[in-house]
């Protein structure tokens, strides 16, 4: 079975970006010793989950619909908008994101990264299919934004497993989620 990781970065008040949509540099560290890590991290998964918006952020950086964001990991799209073909190294899933992300989970046996959005976590979360949560919790409160599980009010406990503390003020919680 697999193992789904939404590994995120967030506001130390719980936003993944603004009320605009916003997860730029004014508000998270892009640069720094955190980057290495992050990098290597994300070299462990074998499938990344994302919503619309997130993965539609990666279009400023010249990338184009089919293509994916992150090489050498399949992606899988979560969207009712967007239209493009689905191809070997992106597919394009209109169905329920429920069904779907269950069936994998319980077909394969991968690492899976949710990179977001937090609609799809919170989603995800209240159905109990998120196993690991790994936050990249930046030293930026915002006041509001777009939360990092959406609109869920699921009540679960975390079990630090791992936690790093970098210079720049970042830290790097991991947790096992336990479900009631």
């Amino acid at each position: 079975m697999s193992e789904l990781i939404y590994h995120v970065a967030t506001t130390a008040d719980g936003y993944i970006a603004d009320l605009n949509g916003t997860a730029d540099n004014s508000i998270f560290l892009y640069d720094d010793e955190h980057v290495p890590d992050f990098i290597s991290a994300i070299q462990q998964y074998d499938a990344v989950l994302m919503g619309t918006k997130t993965y539609e952020f990666g279009f400023q950086f010249g990338k184009k619909p089919g293509e994916p964001g992150y090489d050498g990991i399949k992606h899988y799209i979560f969207s009712k908008t967007m239209d493009f073909e689905s191809n070997e190294e992106v597919e394009l899933v209109k169905d329920n994101a429920v069904d779907f992300i269950r069936n994998l989970k319980e077909t394969t046996n991968q690492k899976i990264w949710l990179c977001g959005g937090g609609q799809l976590a919170g989603t995800l979360l209240d159905h109990e299919l998120i196993d690991t949560l790994i936050l990249k919790v930046n030293p930026v409160m915002i006041g509001e934004g777009i939360p990092l599980f959406g609109l869920s009010k699921k009540r679960i406990h975390l079990e630090l497993i791992d936690l790093k503390h970098y210079q720049n003020g970042v830290i790097l919680p991991k947790y096992k989620i336990r479900y009631k």
